[in-house]
This record gives structure tokens, C-alpha cells and sequence, in this order.
């Protein structure tokens, strides 16, 4: 039968007293039990009322986290989903950039060329009215180009000449120049002592050229 008796001893640490008991076995051994021991029927309910609530804000605690990862989560994706929109309208505004850039150009050679065109078909229609000023100063007797009227003829031909010339008008040289079918039309052969074979020996129409374009070529006598 086991005996058991109890010991106080005072807990120098914090001045409580502490119980121990000794519990003789039949064996003679001695066991001691403290009462500090955690044993169910010791804790109190506030002990317990404490430690649910330990527990519950533990679990608050890692509730908190969680959501705050997935907070985080959430705000990522989103954060991702509104760069790529970004990068989708920044790539369409370039490319209608691009394409109004291509634009503007094409429309700017496209009115040259309008001007150009137009501008050509004038001067094609001018060039008559020239030859026929050069032939009716040409026709004027020597005696009478001293007069009032010859010599306002020849001002008027070379305020003409001039307004052509500013605009880009230019008459093609021809005689004693070497035949080439870029700026002459050969429409007959001739023989001549003043110049070689493959020479223009005389202009029959004058040519003209706009810029680097021929308007008219020259029509020529080649020596043959």
C-alpha cells in the first residue's frame, strides 16, 4: 500500500509555496508530484478562456496573412492586366502614327507630281506664243528695229524669257552640240564643212526643259 505524505517547500524565486508530494510505492521507491504540473483537473477555466483565446487569435493572425497574400495577388494581376492595355494602345497609336507619317508623304509627292504635271501642261501650251514672238522679231526689217514698236516687241519677249527662266525654263542648246535623242529629234540630214559627222548643223524648233524634265525636244538637222 502506498503511503503518501506532503512537503512544503517555499520557491525562493517568487515567495509562493509549493506542495510536493512523496508517494511511497510497495516497492519503497519515493515519487514525487508537484503541483505545478499541468493535470486537467487543475486548470481553471480562466486558464482555459486564455488559451482559446491564444488560439483564436493565432488563427486570426494566419486568416490575416492569407489574405493579404491574396490581396497582393489580386493587385499584381491587376497591375499586370492594365500594363498589357498600355503596351496595346501604345503599339496602336505608333502604328497609326506610322501610317499617317506614310500618308502625309505619299500625299506630299503625289500634289509635286499634280504640280508638276500641271506646270508642264502650261509651259507646252506657252511655247508657241514664244516661237511665234522669236519669228516676228526675226521678220522685222532691218530699218525698222530702231523703232517704238520693235523695240517695245523685243522687251515684252524678253520680260517673257525672263518669267519662264525663274520658273525653271530653260532652251535646249543644239547647234554645233553633239546629236543625242534625249534632247533632239533629228528630222533631217545634212552636209556641212563647219561641222563633223553626228553634229547638229541647224535648229529647226527650239527645245525647252522644266527643271530636268523636257517639255520639247529640239527639232534639228544633224550633219550626216
Amino acid at each position: 500500500m502506498a503511503e503518501q505524505k506532503d512537503i512544503k517547500n517555499q520557491d525562493v524565486n517568487n515567495g509562493e509555496d509549493v506542495t510536493d508530494k512523496e508517494i511511497i510505492t510497495d516497492g519503497g521507491d519515493v515519487q514525487e508530484v508537484s503541483d505545478k504540473e499541468c493535470r486537467p483537473e487543475d486548470i481553471t477555466p480562466e486558464d482555459q478562456e486564455e488559451t482559446e483565446a491564444e488560439e483564436t487569435e493565432g488563427t486570426a493572425e494566419c486568416g490575416e496573412e492569407e489574405a493579404g497574400k491574396g490581396f497582393f495577388k489580386k493587385k499584381d494581376k491587376k497591375q499586370d492586366a492594365l500594363k498589357q492595355k498600355v503596351d496595346e494602345l501604345e503599339d496602336r497609336v505608333k502604328r497609326q502614327m506610322a501610317e499617317f507619317d506614310n500618308f502625309r508623304k505619299r500625299t506630299d509627292k503625289e500634289k509635286a507630281a499634280m504640280f508638276e504635271t500641271g506646270a508642264r501642261s502650261i509651259i507646252e501650251k506657252i511655247l508657241p506664243v514664244v516661237d511665234n514672238f522669236e519669228r516676228g522679231l526675226a521678220a522685222i526689217p532691218e530699218e525698222e528695229k530702231g523703232s517704238a514698236f520693235a523695240e517695245g516687241m523685243q522687251m515684252i519677249y524678253k520680260q517673257l524669257m525672263t518669267e519662264l527662266d525663274s520658273l525653271g525654263v530653260k532652251p535646249i542648246e543644239a547647234v554645233g552640240q553633239e546629236f543625242d535623242p534625249e534632247y533632239h529629234n533629228a528630222v533631217m540630214q545634212v552636209e556641212s564643212e563647219e561641222y563633223e559627222s553626228g553634229i547638229i548643223a541647224q535648229e529647226l524648233l527650239k527645245g525647252y526643259m522644266y527643271r530636268d524634265t523636257v517639255v520639247r525636244h529640239s527639232m534639228v538637222a544633224v550633219v550626216s
